[in-house]
């Protein structure tokens, strides 16, 4: 059997093996299964896939041999808890300036800082790396620190990063802990950032208020920006980011606390503070965020997906013209996987990673 029969024939058994009948609006293709903890993902070519690990590797996997190539020159991460190598993103304008962006938390001492950075891909090696920011966010803690990379249309990047386990940093804008932050590409700050002109707040600081945000996309259509992140036991959100909204943490949360029935701060709403679109009790544990384009499954075109962490599905949300909930679905949890990232290729295949080293693809059942 020559090569290429052989591809076919692998291509034809992961269908078939991950379909899950007539009854089903999808079928899945199994794209890999021996990473690490895939954490990101972006499209370098339609099918070349750049994989962040949490352990810190990178790769590049090519998606129709299923060869993987390991990148050079990564960054060396702080890799314990919940730190890592975190999420990795073309620059908008990648054909020209041939930027990829990524998150990673940076070791000082015994700590660590989400930081995001930047560099370019040369022949399986990162070149020209630039931290454009390593966060004011250190702690002992070993959780939360986010991170998500998102690029509205105007030349900006944010990223998100956790209250880094003490509750009060979320408040308090001396530090980066749980907020969302605006840079311009090169890392520089906006002259429109919401808090420029305050001295007592950090400039780079665009939202404040949030736990863990670990999912973030920029809606091109709607020109919204989602984040979805952790709550405690219970008080998952999802929220639409705007420019110096303080979305509450941990003043007002739908979440419990871990050691007993009892609610955090001072409730569920407060003058000043954002409500979030939706929000999930019990906690799914959200570790993403997609609001897909339609391309291929018609039906859920504008739909919100996330990947749910500890109740090991794909969850879809509809929504109305007033953002209001209107149905939620949860697919995939017949696989039982911890779904860790879930994004959209330009045909419209939608690709998800799953804790145990998975990348699979969802494709509509009539092709």
């Amino acid at each position: 059997m020559n090569s290429l029969k052989k591809i076919f024939f692998i291509v034809l058994l992961f269908s078939l093996t991950f379909s899950y009948g007539n009854k089903k609006s999808y079928l899945i293709d199994q794209m890999s299964l021996d990473l690490g903890i895939p954490w990101g993902m972006a499209f370098l070519q339609k099918d070349k896939l750049l994989v962040t690990q949490k352990d810190g590797q990178i790769l590049l996997l090519d998606l129709f041999t299923r060869k993987k190539t390991f990148i050079k020159n990564a960054p060396e991460v702080f890799y314990t808890g919940q730190a890592g190598l975190l999420d990795v993103k073309l620059s908008p304008n990648y054909k020209i300036d041939k930027w990829i962006y990524f998150t990673y938390v940076k070791k000082d001492n015994k700590k660590g800082s989400t930081t995001l950075s930047r560099a370019k891909l040369v022949k399986n090696s990162l070149v020209s790396w630039q931290d454009l920011l390593v966060s004011k966010s250190s702690t002992e803690n070993k959780v939360h620190y986010g991170s998500r990379i998102a690029f509205d249309d105007n030349n900006h990047v944010f990223f998100s990063i956790g209250d880094r386990g003490i509750r009060a940093n979320s408040q308090d804008l001396t530090n980066h802990a749980g907020t969302i932050i605006r840079l311009n590409m090169d890392g520089s700050i906006p002259f429109d950032n919401p808090f420029v002109n305050d001295d007592k707040v950090l400039d780079e600081i665009y939202s404040y208020g949030h736990r863990n945000p670990q999912g973030m996309f920029f809606d091109k259509k709607t020109k919204k920006l989602w984040s979805i992140e952790h709550g405690p036991r219970g008080g998952d959100e999802i929220n639409i980011i705007e420019s110096g909204k303080n979305y509450g943490w941990p003043v007002i949360s739908y979440g419990k606390e871990y050691w007993a029935p009892l609610s955090i701060g001072e409730g569920v709403a407060k003058v000043g503070m954002e409500q979030p679109i939706k929000y999930y009790i019990p906690s799914i544990a959200p570790s993403s965020i997609l609001v897909y384009s339609g391309k291929l499954f018609k039906e859920w075109e504008g739909n919100i997906f996330s990947g749910a962490l500890r109740l090991t599905h794909l969850n879809r949300i509809i929504l109305n013209d007033k953002n209001e909930t209107i149905k939620e679905e949860r697919l995939l949890k017949e696989i039982y996987e911890r779904i860790r990232n879930v994004i959209e290729d330009d045909e419209g295949y939608i690709y998800v990673s799953t804790d145990t080293g998975r990348i699979l693809r969802l494709k509509p059942n009539d092709r």
